[in-house]
């Protein structure tokens, strides 16, 4: 513990004690939902059967594999494939470079994943052990953590997060001590957040089908649906990789837990929930409402990459024909702000779009539970508080632009609602 420090002025998730509560709620939360998935009843508030000690949970070789993983997809990105981009200016001036293949590495893998599988790898073997392999994710998270926490100590002022500067150690730790670790050109932050645990995340759905398809109930077509739409997802969000570099968790967050925890735990266990759930909980649907689903991700997905395209190409050239005509107000600081176009429809269309593919990607597992359902409502709670933080920043560096452009951009993420 310490004395908060005269850099942060405000402590976000409830300070030093609200971090300490969410250290232990993110990983039993994942844990619960994989154990909940398995279970019969699947209802989300019903008590799954415990798992039976340590033994349960700890597996050598699910631990080996994870690190094996990591380190694949770490020697994938240090490959001479690809090309390099800037970074936005840090608060020292400095433009960091990042290797952008992440889409290469998407298709390298999935390539060697073939091969694997024609030569007689058995892909249920993740379904029948996720529980060990979540926990080896969560315990390779606080490894890494651990690690990064102890080397920021050494690091200058200049190089650490404002966020998770605040002198309360399980402040700092969870939200993140250092904003960009590097050992050389390896970015710790960057490699981590698209890479392992996004692409983990599509191998773990493709095992989910291998062991429907063993257990003779499948290929479903809902099954089939949620690979698709989330295959989808997540090729597009490697294909346009570069976009993350002037996100919240590359521009402000430092790397610690809460980054760490979500990128390698939470997203390939948490986010594969609909697949997960549907091999225990079989169900078919029809056609026609297969279409109609489709159409639900078809809307969401032109809005969510509408959005963040012409975002992209704003910032890359106004003077660009595609959005020249684009209204935007002026800051101090020489950024405009768009009002027009889907960023005068609402100050977030990106999360709008990504809500509703969110809610698409769960329609195909039914409503006889909530628990398909759960990555709806987390997100929801989550794209909420992170709309908060960005209106808090933004409302500080931009000021009289700010207000002006709340003002004429009144709904924060639904239109007429919110």
């Amino acid at each position: 513990m310490g004395k908060e420090k005269a850099g942060v002025k405000e402590l976000e998730f409830g300070g030093p004690l609200g971090t300490v509560a969410l250290l232990a709620l993110m990983p039993c939360t994942i844990l619960y939902l994989v154990l909940l998935c398995g279970s019969e009843d699947g209802g989300l508030l019903s008590v799954p059967a415990p798992p039976g000690g340590l033994a349960q949970l700890w597996d050598v070789r699910a631990f080996g594999i994870c690190v094996a993983w990591i380190l694949f997809q770490a020697l994938l990105y240090t490959l001479p494939i690809g090309y390099v981009a800037e970074g936005l200016p840090l608060k020292n001036g400095k433009k960091l470079k990042y290797k952008i293949n992440a889409f290469q590495a998407f298709i390298i893998t999935l390539a060697t994943l073939g091969l694997a599988v024609y030569y007689g790898l058995d892909l249920s073997y993740i379904h029948d052990r996720l529980l060990q392999f979540a926990f080896s994710a969560i315990l390779i998270s606080l490894l890494l953590s651990t690690y990064l926490y102890a080397r920021s100590l050494t690091k200058p002022e200049s190089e650490l997060s404002t966020a998770g500067n605040s002198g309360f150690f399980s402040y700092d730790f969870f939200m993140g001590h250092e904003l960009n670790p590097r050992i050389g050109s390896f970015d710790f932050k960057y490699f981590c957040e698209l890479r392992p645990g996004l692409i983990g995340w599509m191998v773990i759905n493709l095992a989910m089908l291998h062991k429907e398809v063993q257990q003779g109930t499948g290929p479903s077509l809902p099954l089939i649906l949620v690979n698709i739409f989330q295959f989808i997802y997540v090729a597009d969000a490697l294909w346009n990789e570069e976009c993350i570099l002037t996100t919240m968790d590359i521009v402000h967050d430092g790397f610690g837990f809460m980054l760490v925890c979500g990128d390698l735990a939470w997203v390939p266990f948490v986010y594969s929930l609909q697949a997960n759930y549907l091999v225990s909980h079989p169900r078919s649907i029809s056609y026609a409402s297969a279409a109609l689903i489709c159409v639900v991700k078809g809307v969401g997905y032109v809005i969510f990459r509408g959005a963040n395209s012409q975002k992209n190409a704003f910032r890359r050239n106004p003077n660009d024909h595609a959005v020249s005509h684009l209204k935007s107000i002026p800051t101090s600081s020489g950024k405009r702000l768009l009002v027009s176009g889907w960023w005068g429809l609402v100050r977030h269309p990106n999360y709008l779009g990504d809500l509703v593919m969110a809610l698409s990607w769960s329609l195909p597992c039914g409503f006889s539970h909530v628990l398909p359902y759960f990555y709806v409502l987390y997100f929801l709670g989550l794209l909420v508080h992170r709309e908060a933080r960005d209106a808090n920043q933004c409302g500080k560096k931009y000021g009289a632009a700010w207000e002006e452009y709340c003002n004429r951009v009144k709904y924060r993420i639904f239109p007429y609602i919110y």
